[in-house]
């Protein structure tokens, strides 16, 4: 049963603060990063399903990785590609930016806007690079 402040007639549980969420906060590099970190890491799952079913293609051979290599290489799975690829390194350099926090470093607000844009920056150079290397070899 809750507790009854005398004074106020409601339950203590009523006055408790909210918690804040996304439309009290103006969104900063670093709440953005935070919340594109856990999105390319649930879409990391669906990555690796796909990279599963490409290698049971490559191991079943024939049709099956006809149509995989078919599909991969149309546009709707180039796109899923960078996407994936995006999506690998995004989280890969969002994780050195929490080692760099985990040593100690970059916690003022200078060093987390560096790292945040740094975080971006990295992931999409590098998604670029691997990108038109792959298709220039």
């Amino acid at each position: 049963m809750a507790e009854v402040d005398v004074k106020q007639g409601q339950s203590l549980e009523m006055r408790r603060p909210l918690s804040p969420h996304l439309t009290i906060y103006r969104p900063m590099m670093t709440m953005v990063m935070s919340i594109a970190h856990r999105i390319t890491g649930a879409a990391l799952y669906a990555g690796t399903l796909l990279f599963v079913w490409y290698l049971f293609a490559v191991a079943t051979g024939g049709s099956a990785f006809s149509f995989a290599a078919w599909f991969l290489g149309s546009i709707i799975g180039q796109i899923i590609l960078l996407g994936f690829t995006f999506a690998l390194l995004h989280h890969f350099f969002g994780g050195i930016r929490h080692l760099i926090w985990d040593f100690g470093y970059g916690f003022d607000k200078k060093g987390r806007e560096v790292l945040a844009f740094g975080t971006l920056i990295a992931s999409v150079t590098a998604t670029l690079i691997i990108f038109i290397a792959a298709h220039l070899i």
